[in-house]
């Protein structure tokens, strides 16, 4: 016999979880049968009894149980989760390759269905965000299985940094911190930095301070097609960051290359990245707000670059700011498209969720129809496939990214 307390929903509630969607709300829950505490493991019922799942269950959450399977002979002992992480593993190691597995997702939450799980690798750290309270509960199982599972692929892990300095998990009722990861069988090893090689760029990551978890690994591809479409042109690189397209621009052959990003921060860490790959004769770094430099390069008519790159941060975190949000993507790309000269390339791209594809297409369509130009599409891409898109969870499907000649 189950003894798990017994959780029953809505018909919306069980449209949803029937159509392979892991998340319950609060306000699909309409009665409980049992005794549960946050983090512990439910069963999720229909209004007529029928089974449709077994997750964690938070009442400080939004999000009321967090399916992870739907198998009612699942059992959830250290075994199920040595499976789980050992499949994340092998699919990346298949999908990315020998060389692109040293630096990597291991492991994207509900694509992976480790809910809130987030674990990266750089080189030989692990970095991990634990995001969801019940996943949190067992991380030293997920942990320990990470470590077992790299080791018996022959690859080295001097250890587990955790960037849980994340507002997102006081929603979930957990403190904010960060540090190395520690347990009678695992100890913090040295300096939070390491080196990595992505597409033959070599870049220094700072696990401890750098953004999210120390590096944006899902442009890897995009990047590299970029660099394919380089050779010879004049770059300018919107949004740098750490300066990985403007990189990726120079070695595959741009005559000249400029990198620009408002943080002094980022600023500081591309020039660093160029002097680390020699590319200083053909990269230029510069502070500004990317806004207000496209406007001014419009209103001067300055016609330089023939390749522009706009890699913008999430203008919405939110379905409610998403109107504002296509404002914004239209006006750097309009302005993008009226500085470049026919026969141009733009790569554009928006990293937001809410921002769906369809209402990119849009705003990329008026742009064009404003700067009195034509698009020839070279190619659509999304994030890269160590963060897989799992079809029943929208919310994995988040990163579009375009190629574009200006015609």
């Amino acid at each position: 016999m189950r003894s798990y307390a017994k959780l029953y929903l809505t018909r919306k509630g069980e449209k949803a979880a029937k159509g392979g969607h892991p998340w319950v709300y609060g306000e699909e829950v309409t009665h409980v049968e049992g005794e549960y505490k946050t983090g512990d493991i439910v069963d999720v019922f229909s209004e007529k009894g029928r089974y449709l799942g077994t997750g964690f269950a938070n009442d400080i959450s939004k999000i009321r149980v967090r399916i992870l399977s739907t198998n009612a002979n699942d059992r959830f002992d250290e075994a199920f989760w040595q499976r789980r992480v050992q499949y994340a593993l092998e699919y990346r190691r298949a999908v990315m390759g020998t060389v692109d597995f040293s630096c990597c997702r291991l492991i994207f939450g509900d694509a992976d269905q480790m809910p809130g799980l987030t674990v990266d690798r750089y080189n030989d750290i692990l970095v991990v965000q634990t995001l969801c309270y019940g996943m949190d509960q067992i991380k030293s199982i997920i942990f320990k299985a990470l470590l077992e599972g790299m080791a018996a692929m022959g690859e080295t892990i001097r250890g587990i940094y955790e960037r849980n300095d994340v507002k997102v998990r006081e929603l979930d009722g957990m403190e904010q911190y960060k540090g190395w990861y520690t347990s009678p069988s695992v100890s913090a090893s040295g300096m939070p930095v390491t080196t990595i090689d992505e597409n033959g760029i070599l870049y220094e990551v700072d696990v401890e301070n750098g953004q999210k978890t120390g590096f944006f690994l899902d442009q890897k591809y995009n990047r590299k097609a970029v660099g394919k479409l380089a050779a010879g042109r004049h770059v300018l690189d919107c949004f740098t960051h750490t300066g990985a397209f403007a990189l990726n621009a120079a070695r595959g052959g741009a005559a000249v290359v400029t990198a620009v990003d408002v943080s002094e921060d980022a600023v500081r860490m591309t020039e660093e990245n160029v002097r680390r790959n020699g590319m200083e004769a053909v990269v230029t770094v510069q502070q500004a707000n990317v806004f207000d430099l496209l406007t001014r390069l419009v209103e001067e008519k300055n016609h330089l670059y023939d390749f522009i790159i706009l890699d913008p941060p999430a203008f919405t975190k939110s379905g409610h700011t998403v109107h504002n949000a296509m404002r914004g993507y239209k006006e750097i790309n309009l302005k993008a498209m009226r500085l470049l000269p026919r026969g141009g390339y733009l790569a554009t791209c928006s990293c937001s969720h809410f921002m769906r594809e369809d209402l990119f297409r849009r705003t990329l369509h008026e742009a064009a129809a404003d700067a009195g130009v034509s698009l020839r599409q070279i190619e659509a891409r999304q994030q890269s496939p160590d963060h897989p898109i799992l079809w029943n969870v929208p919310e994995t499907n988040y990163l579009k990214f375009y190629l574009f000649q200006v015609v």
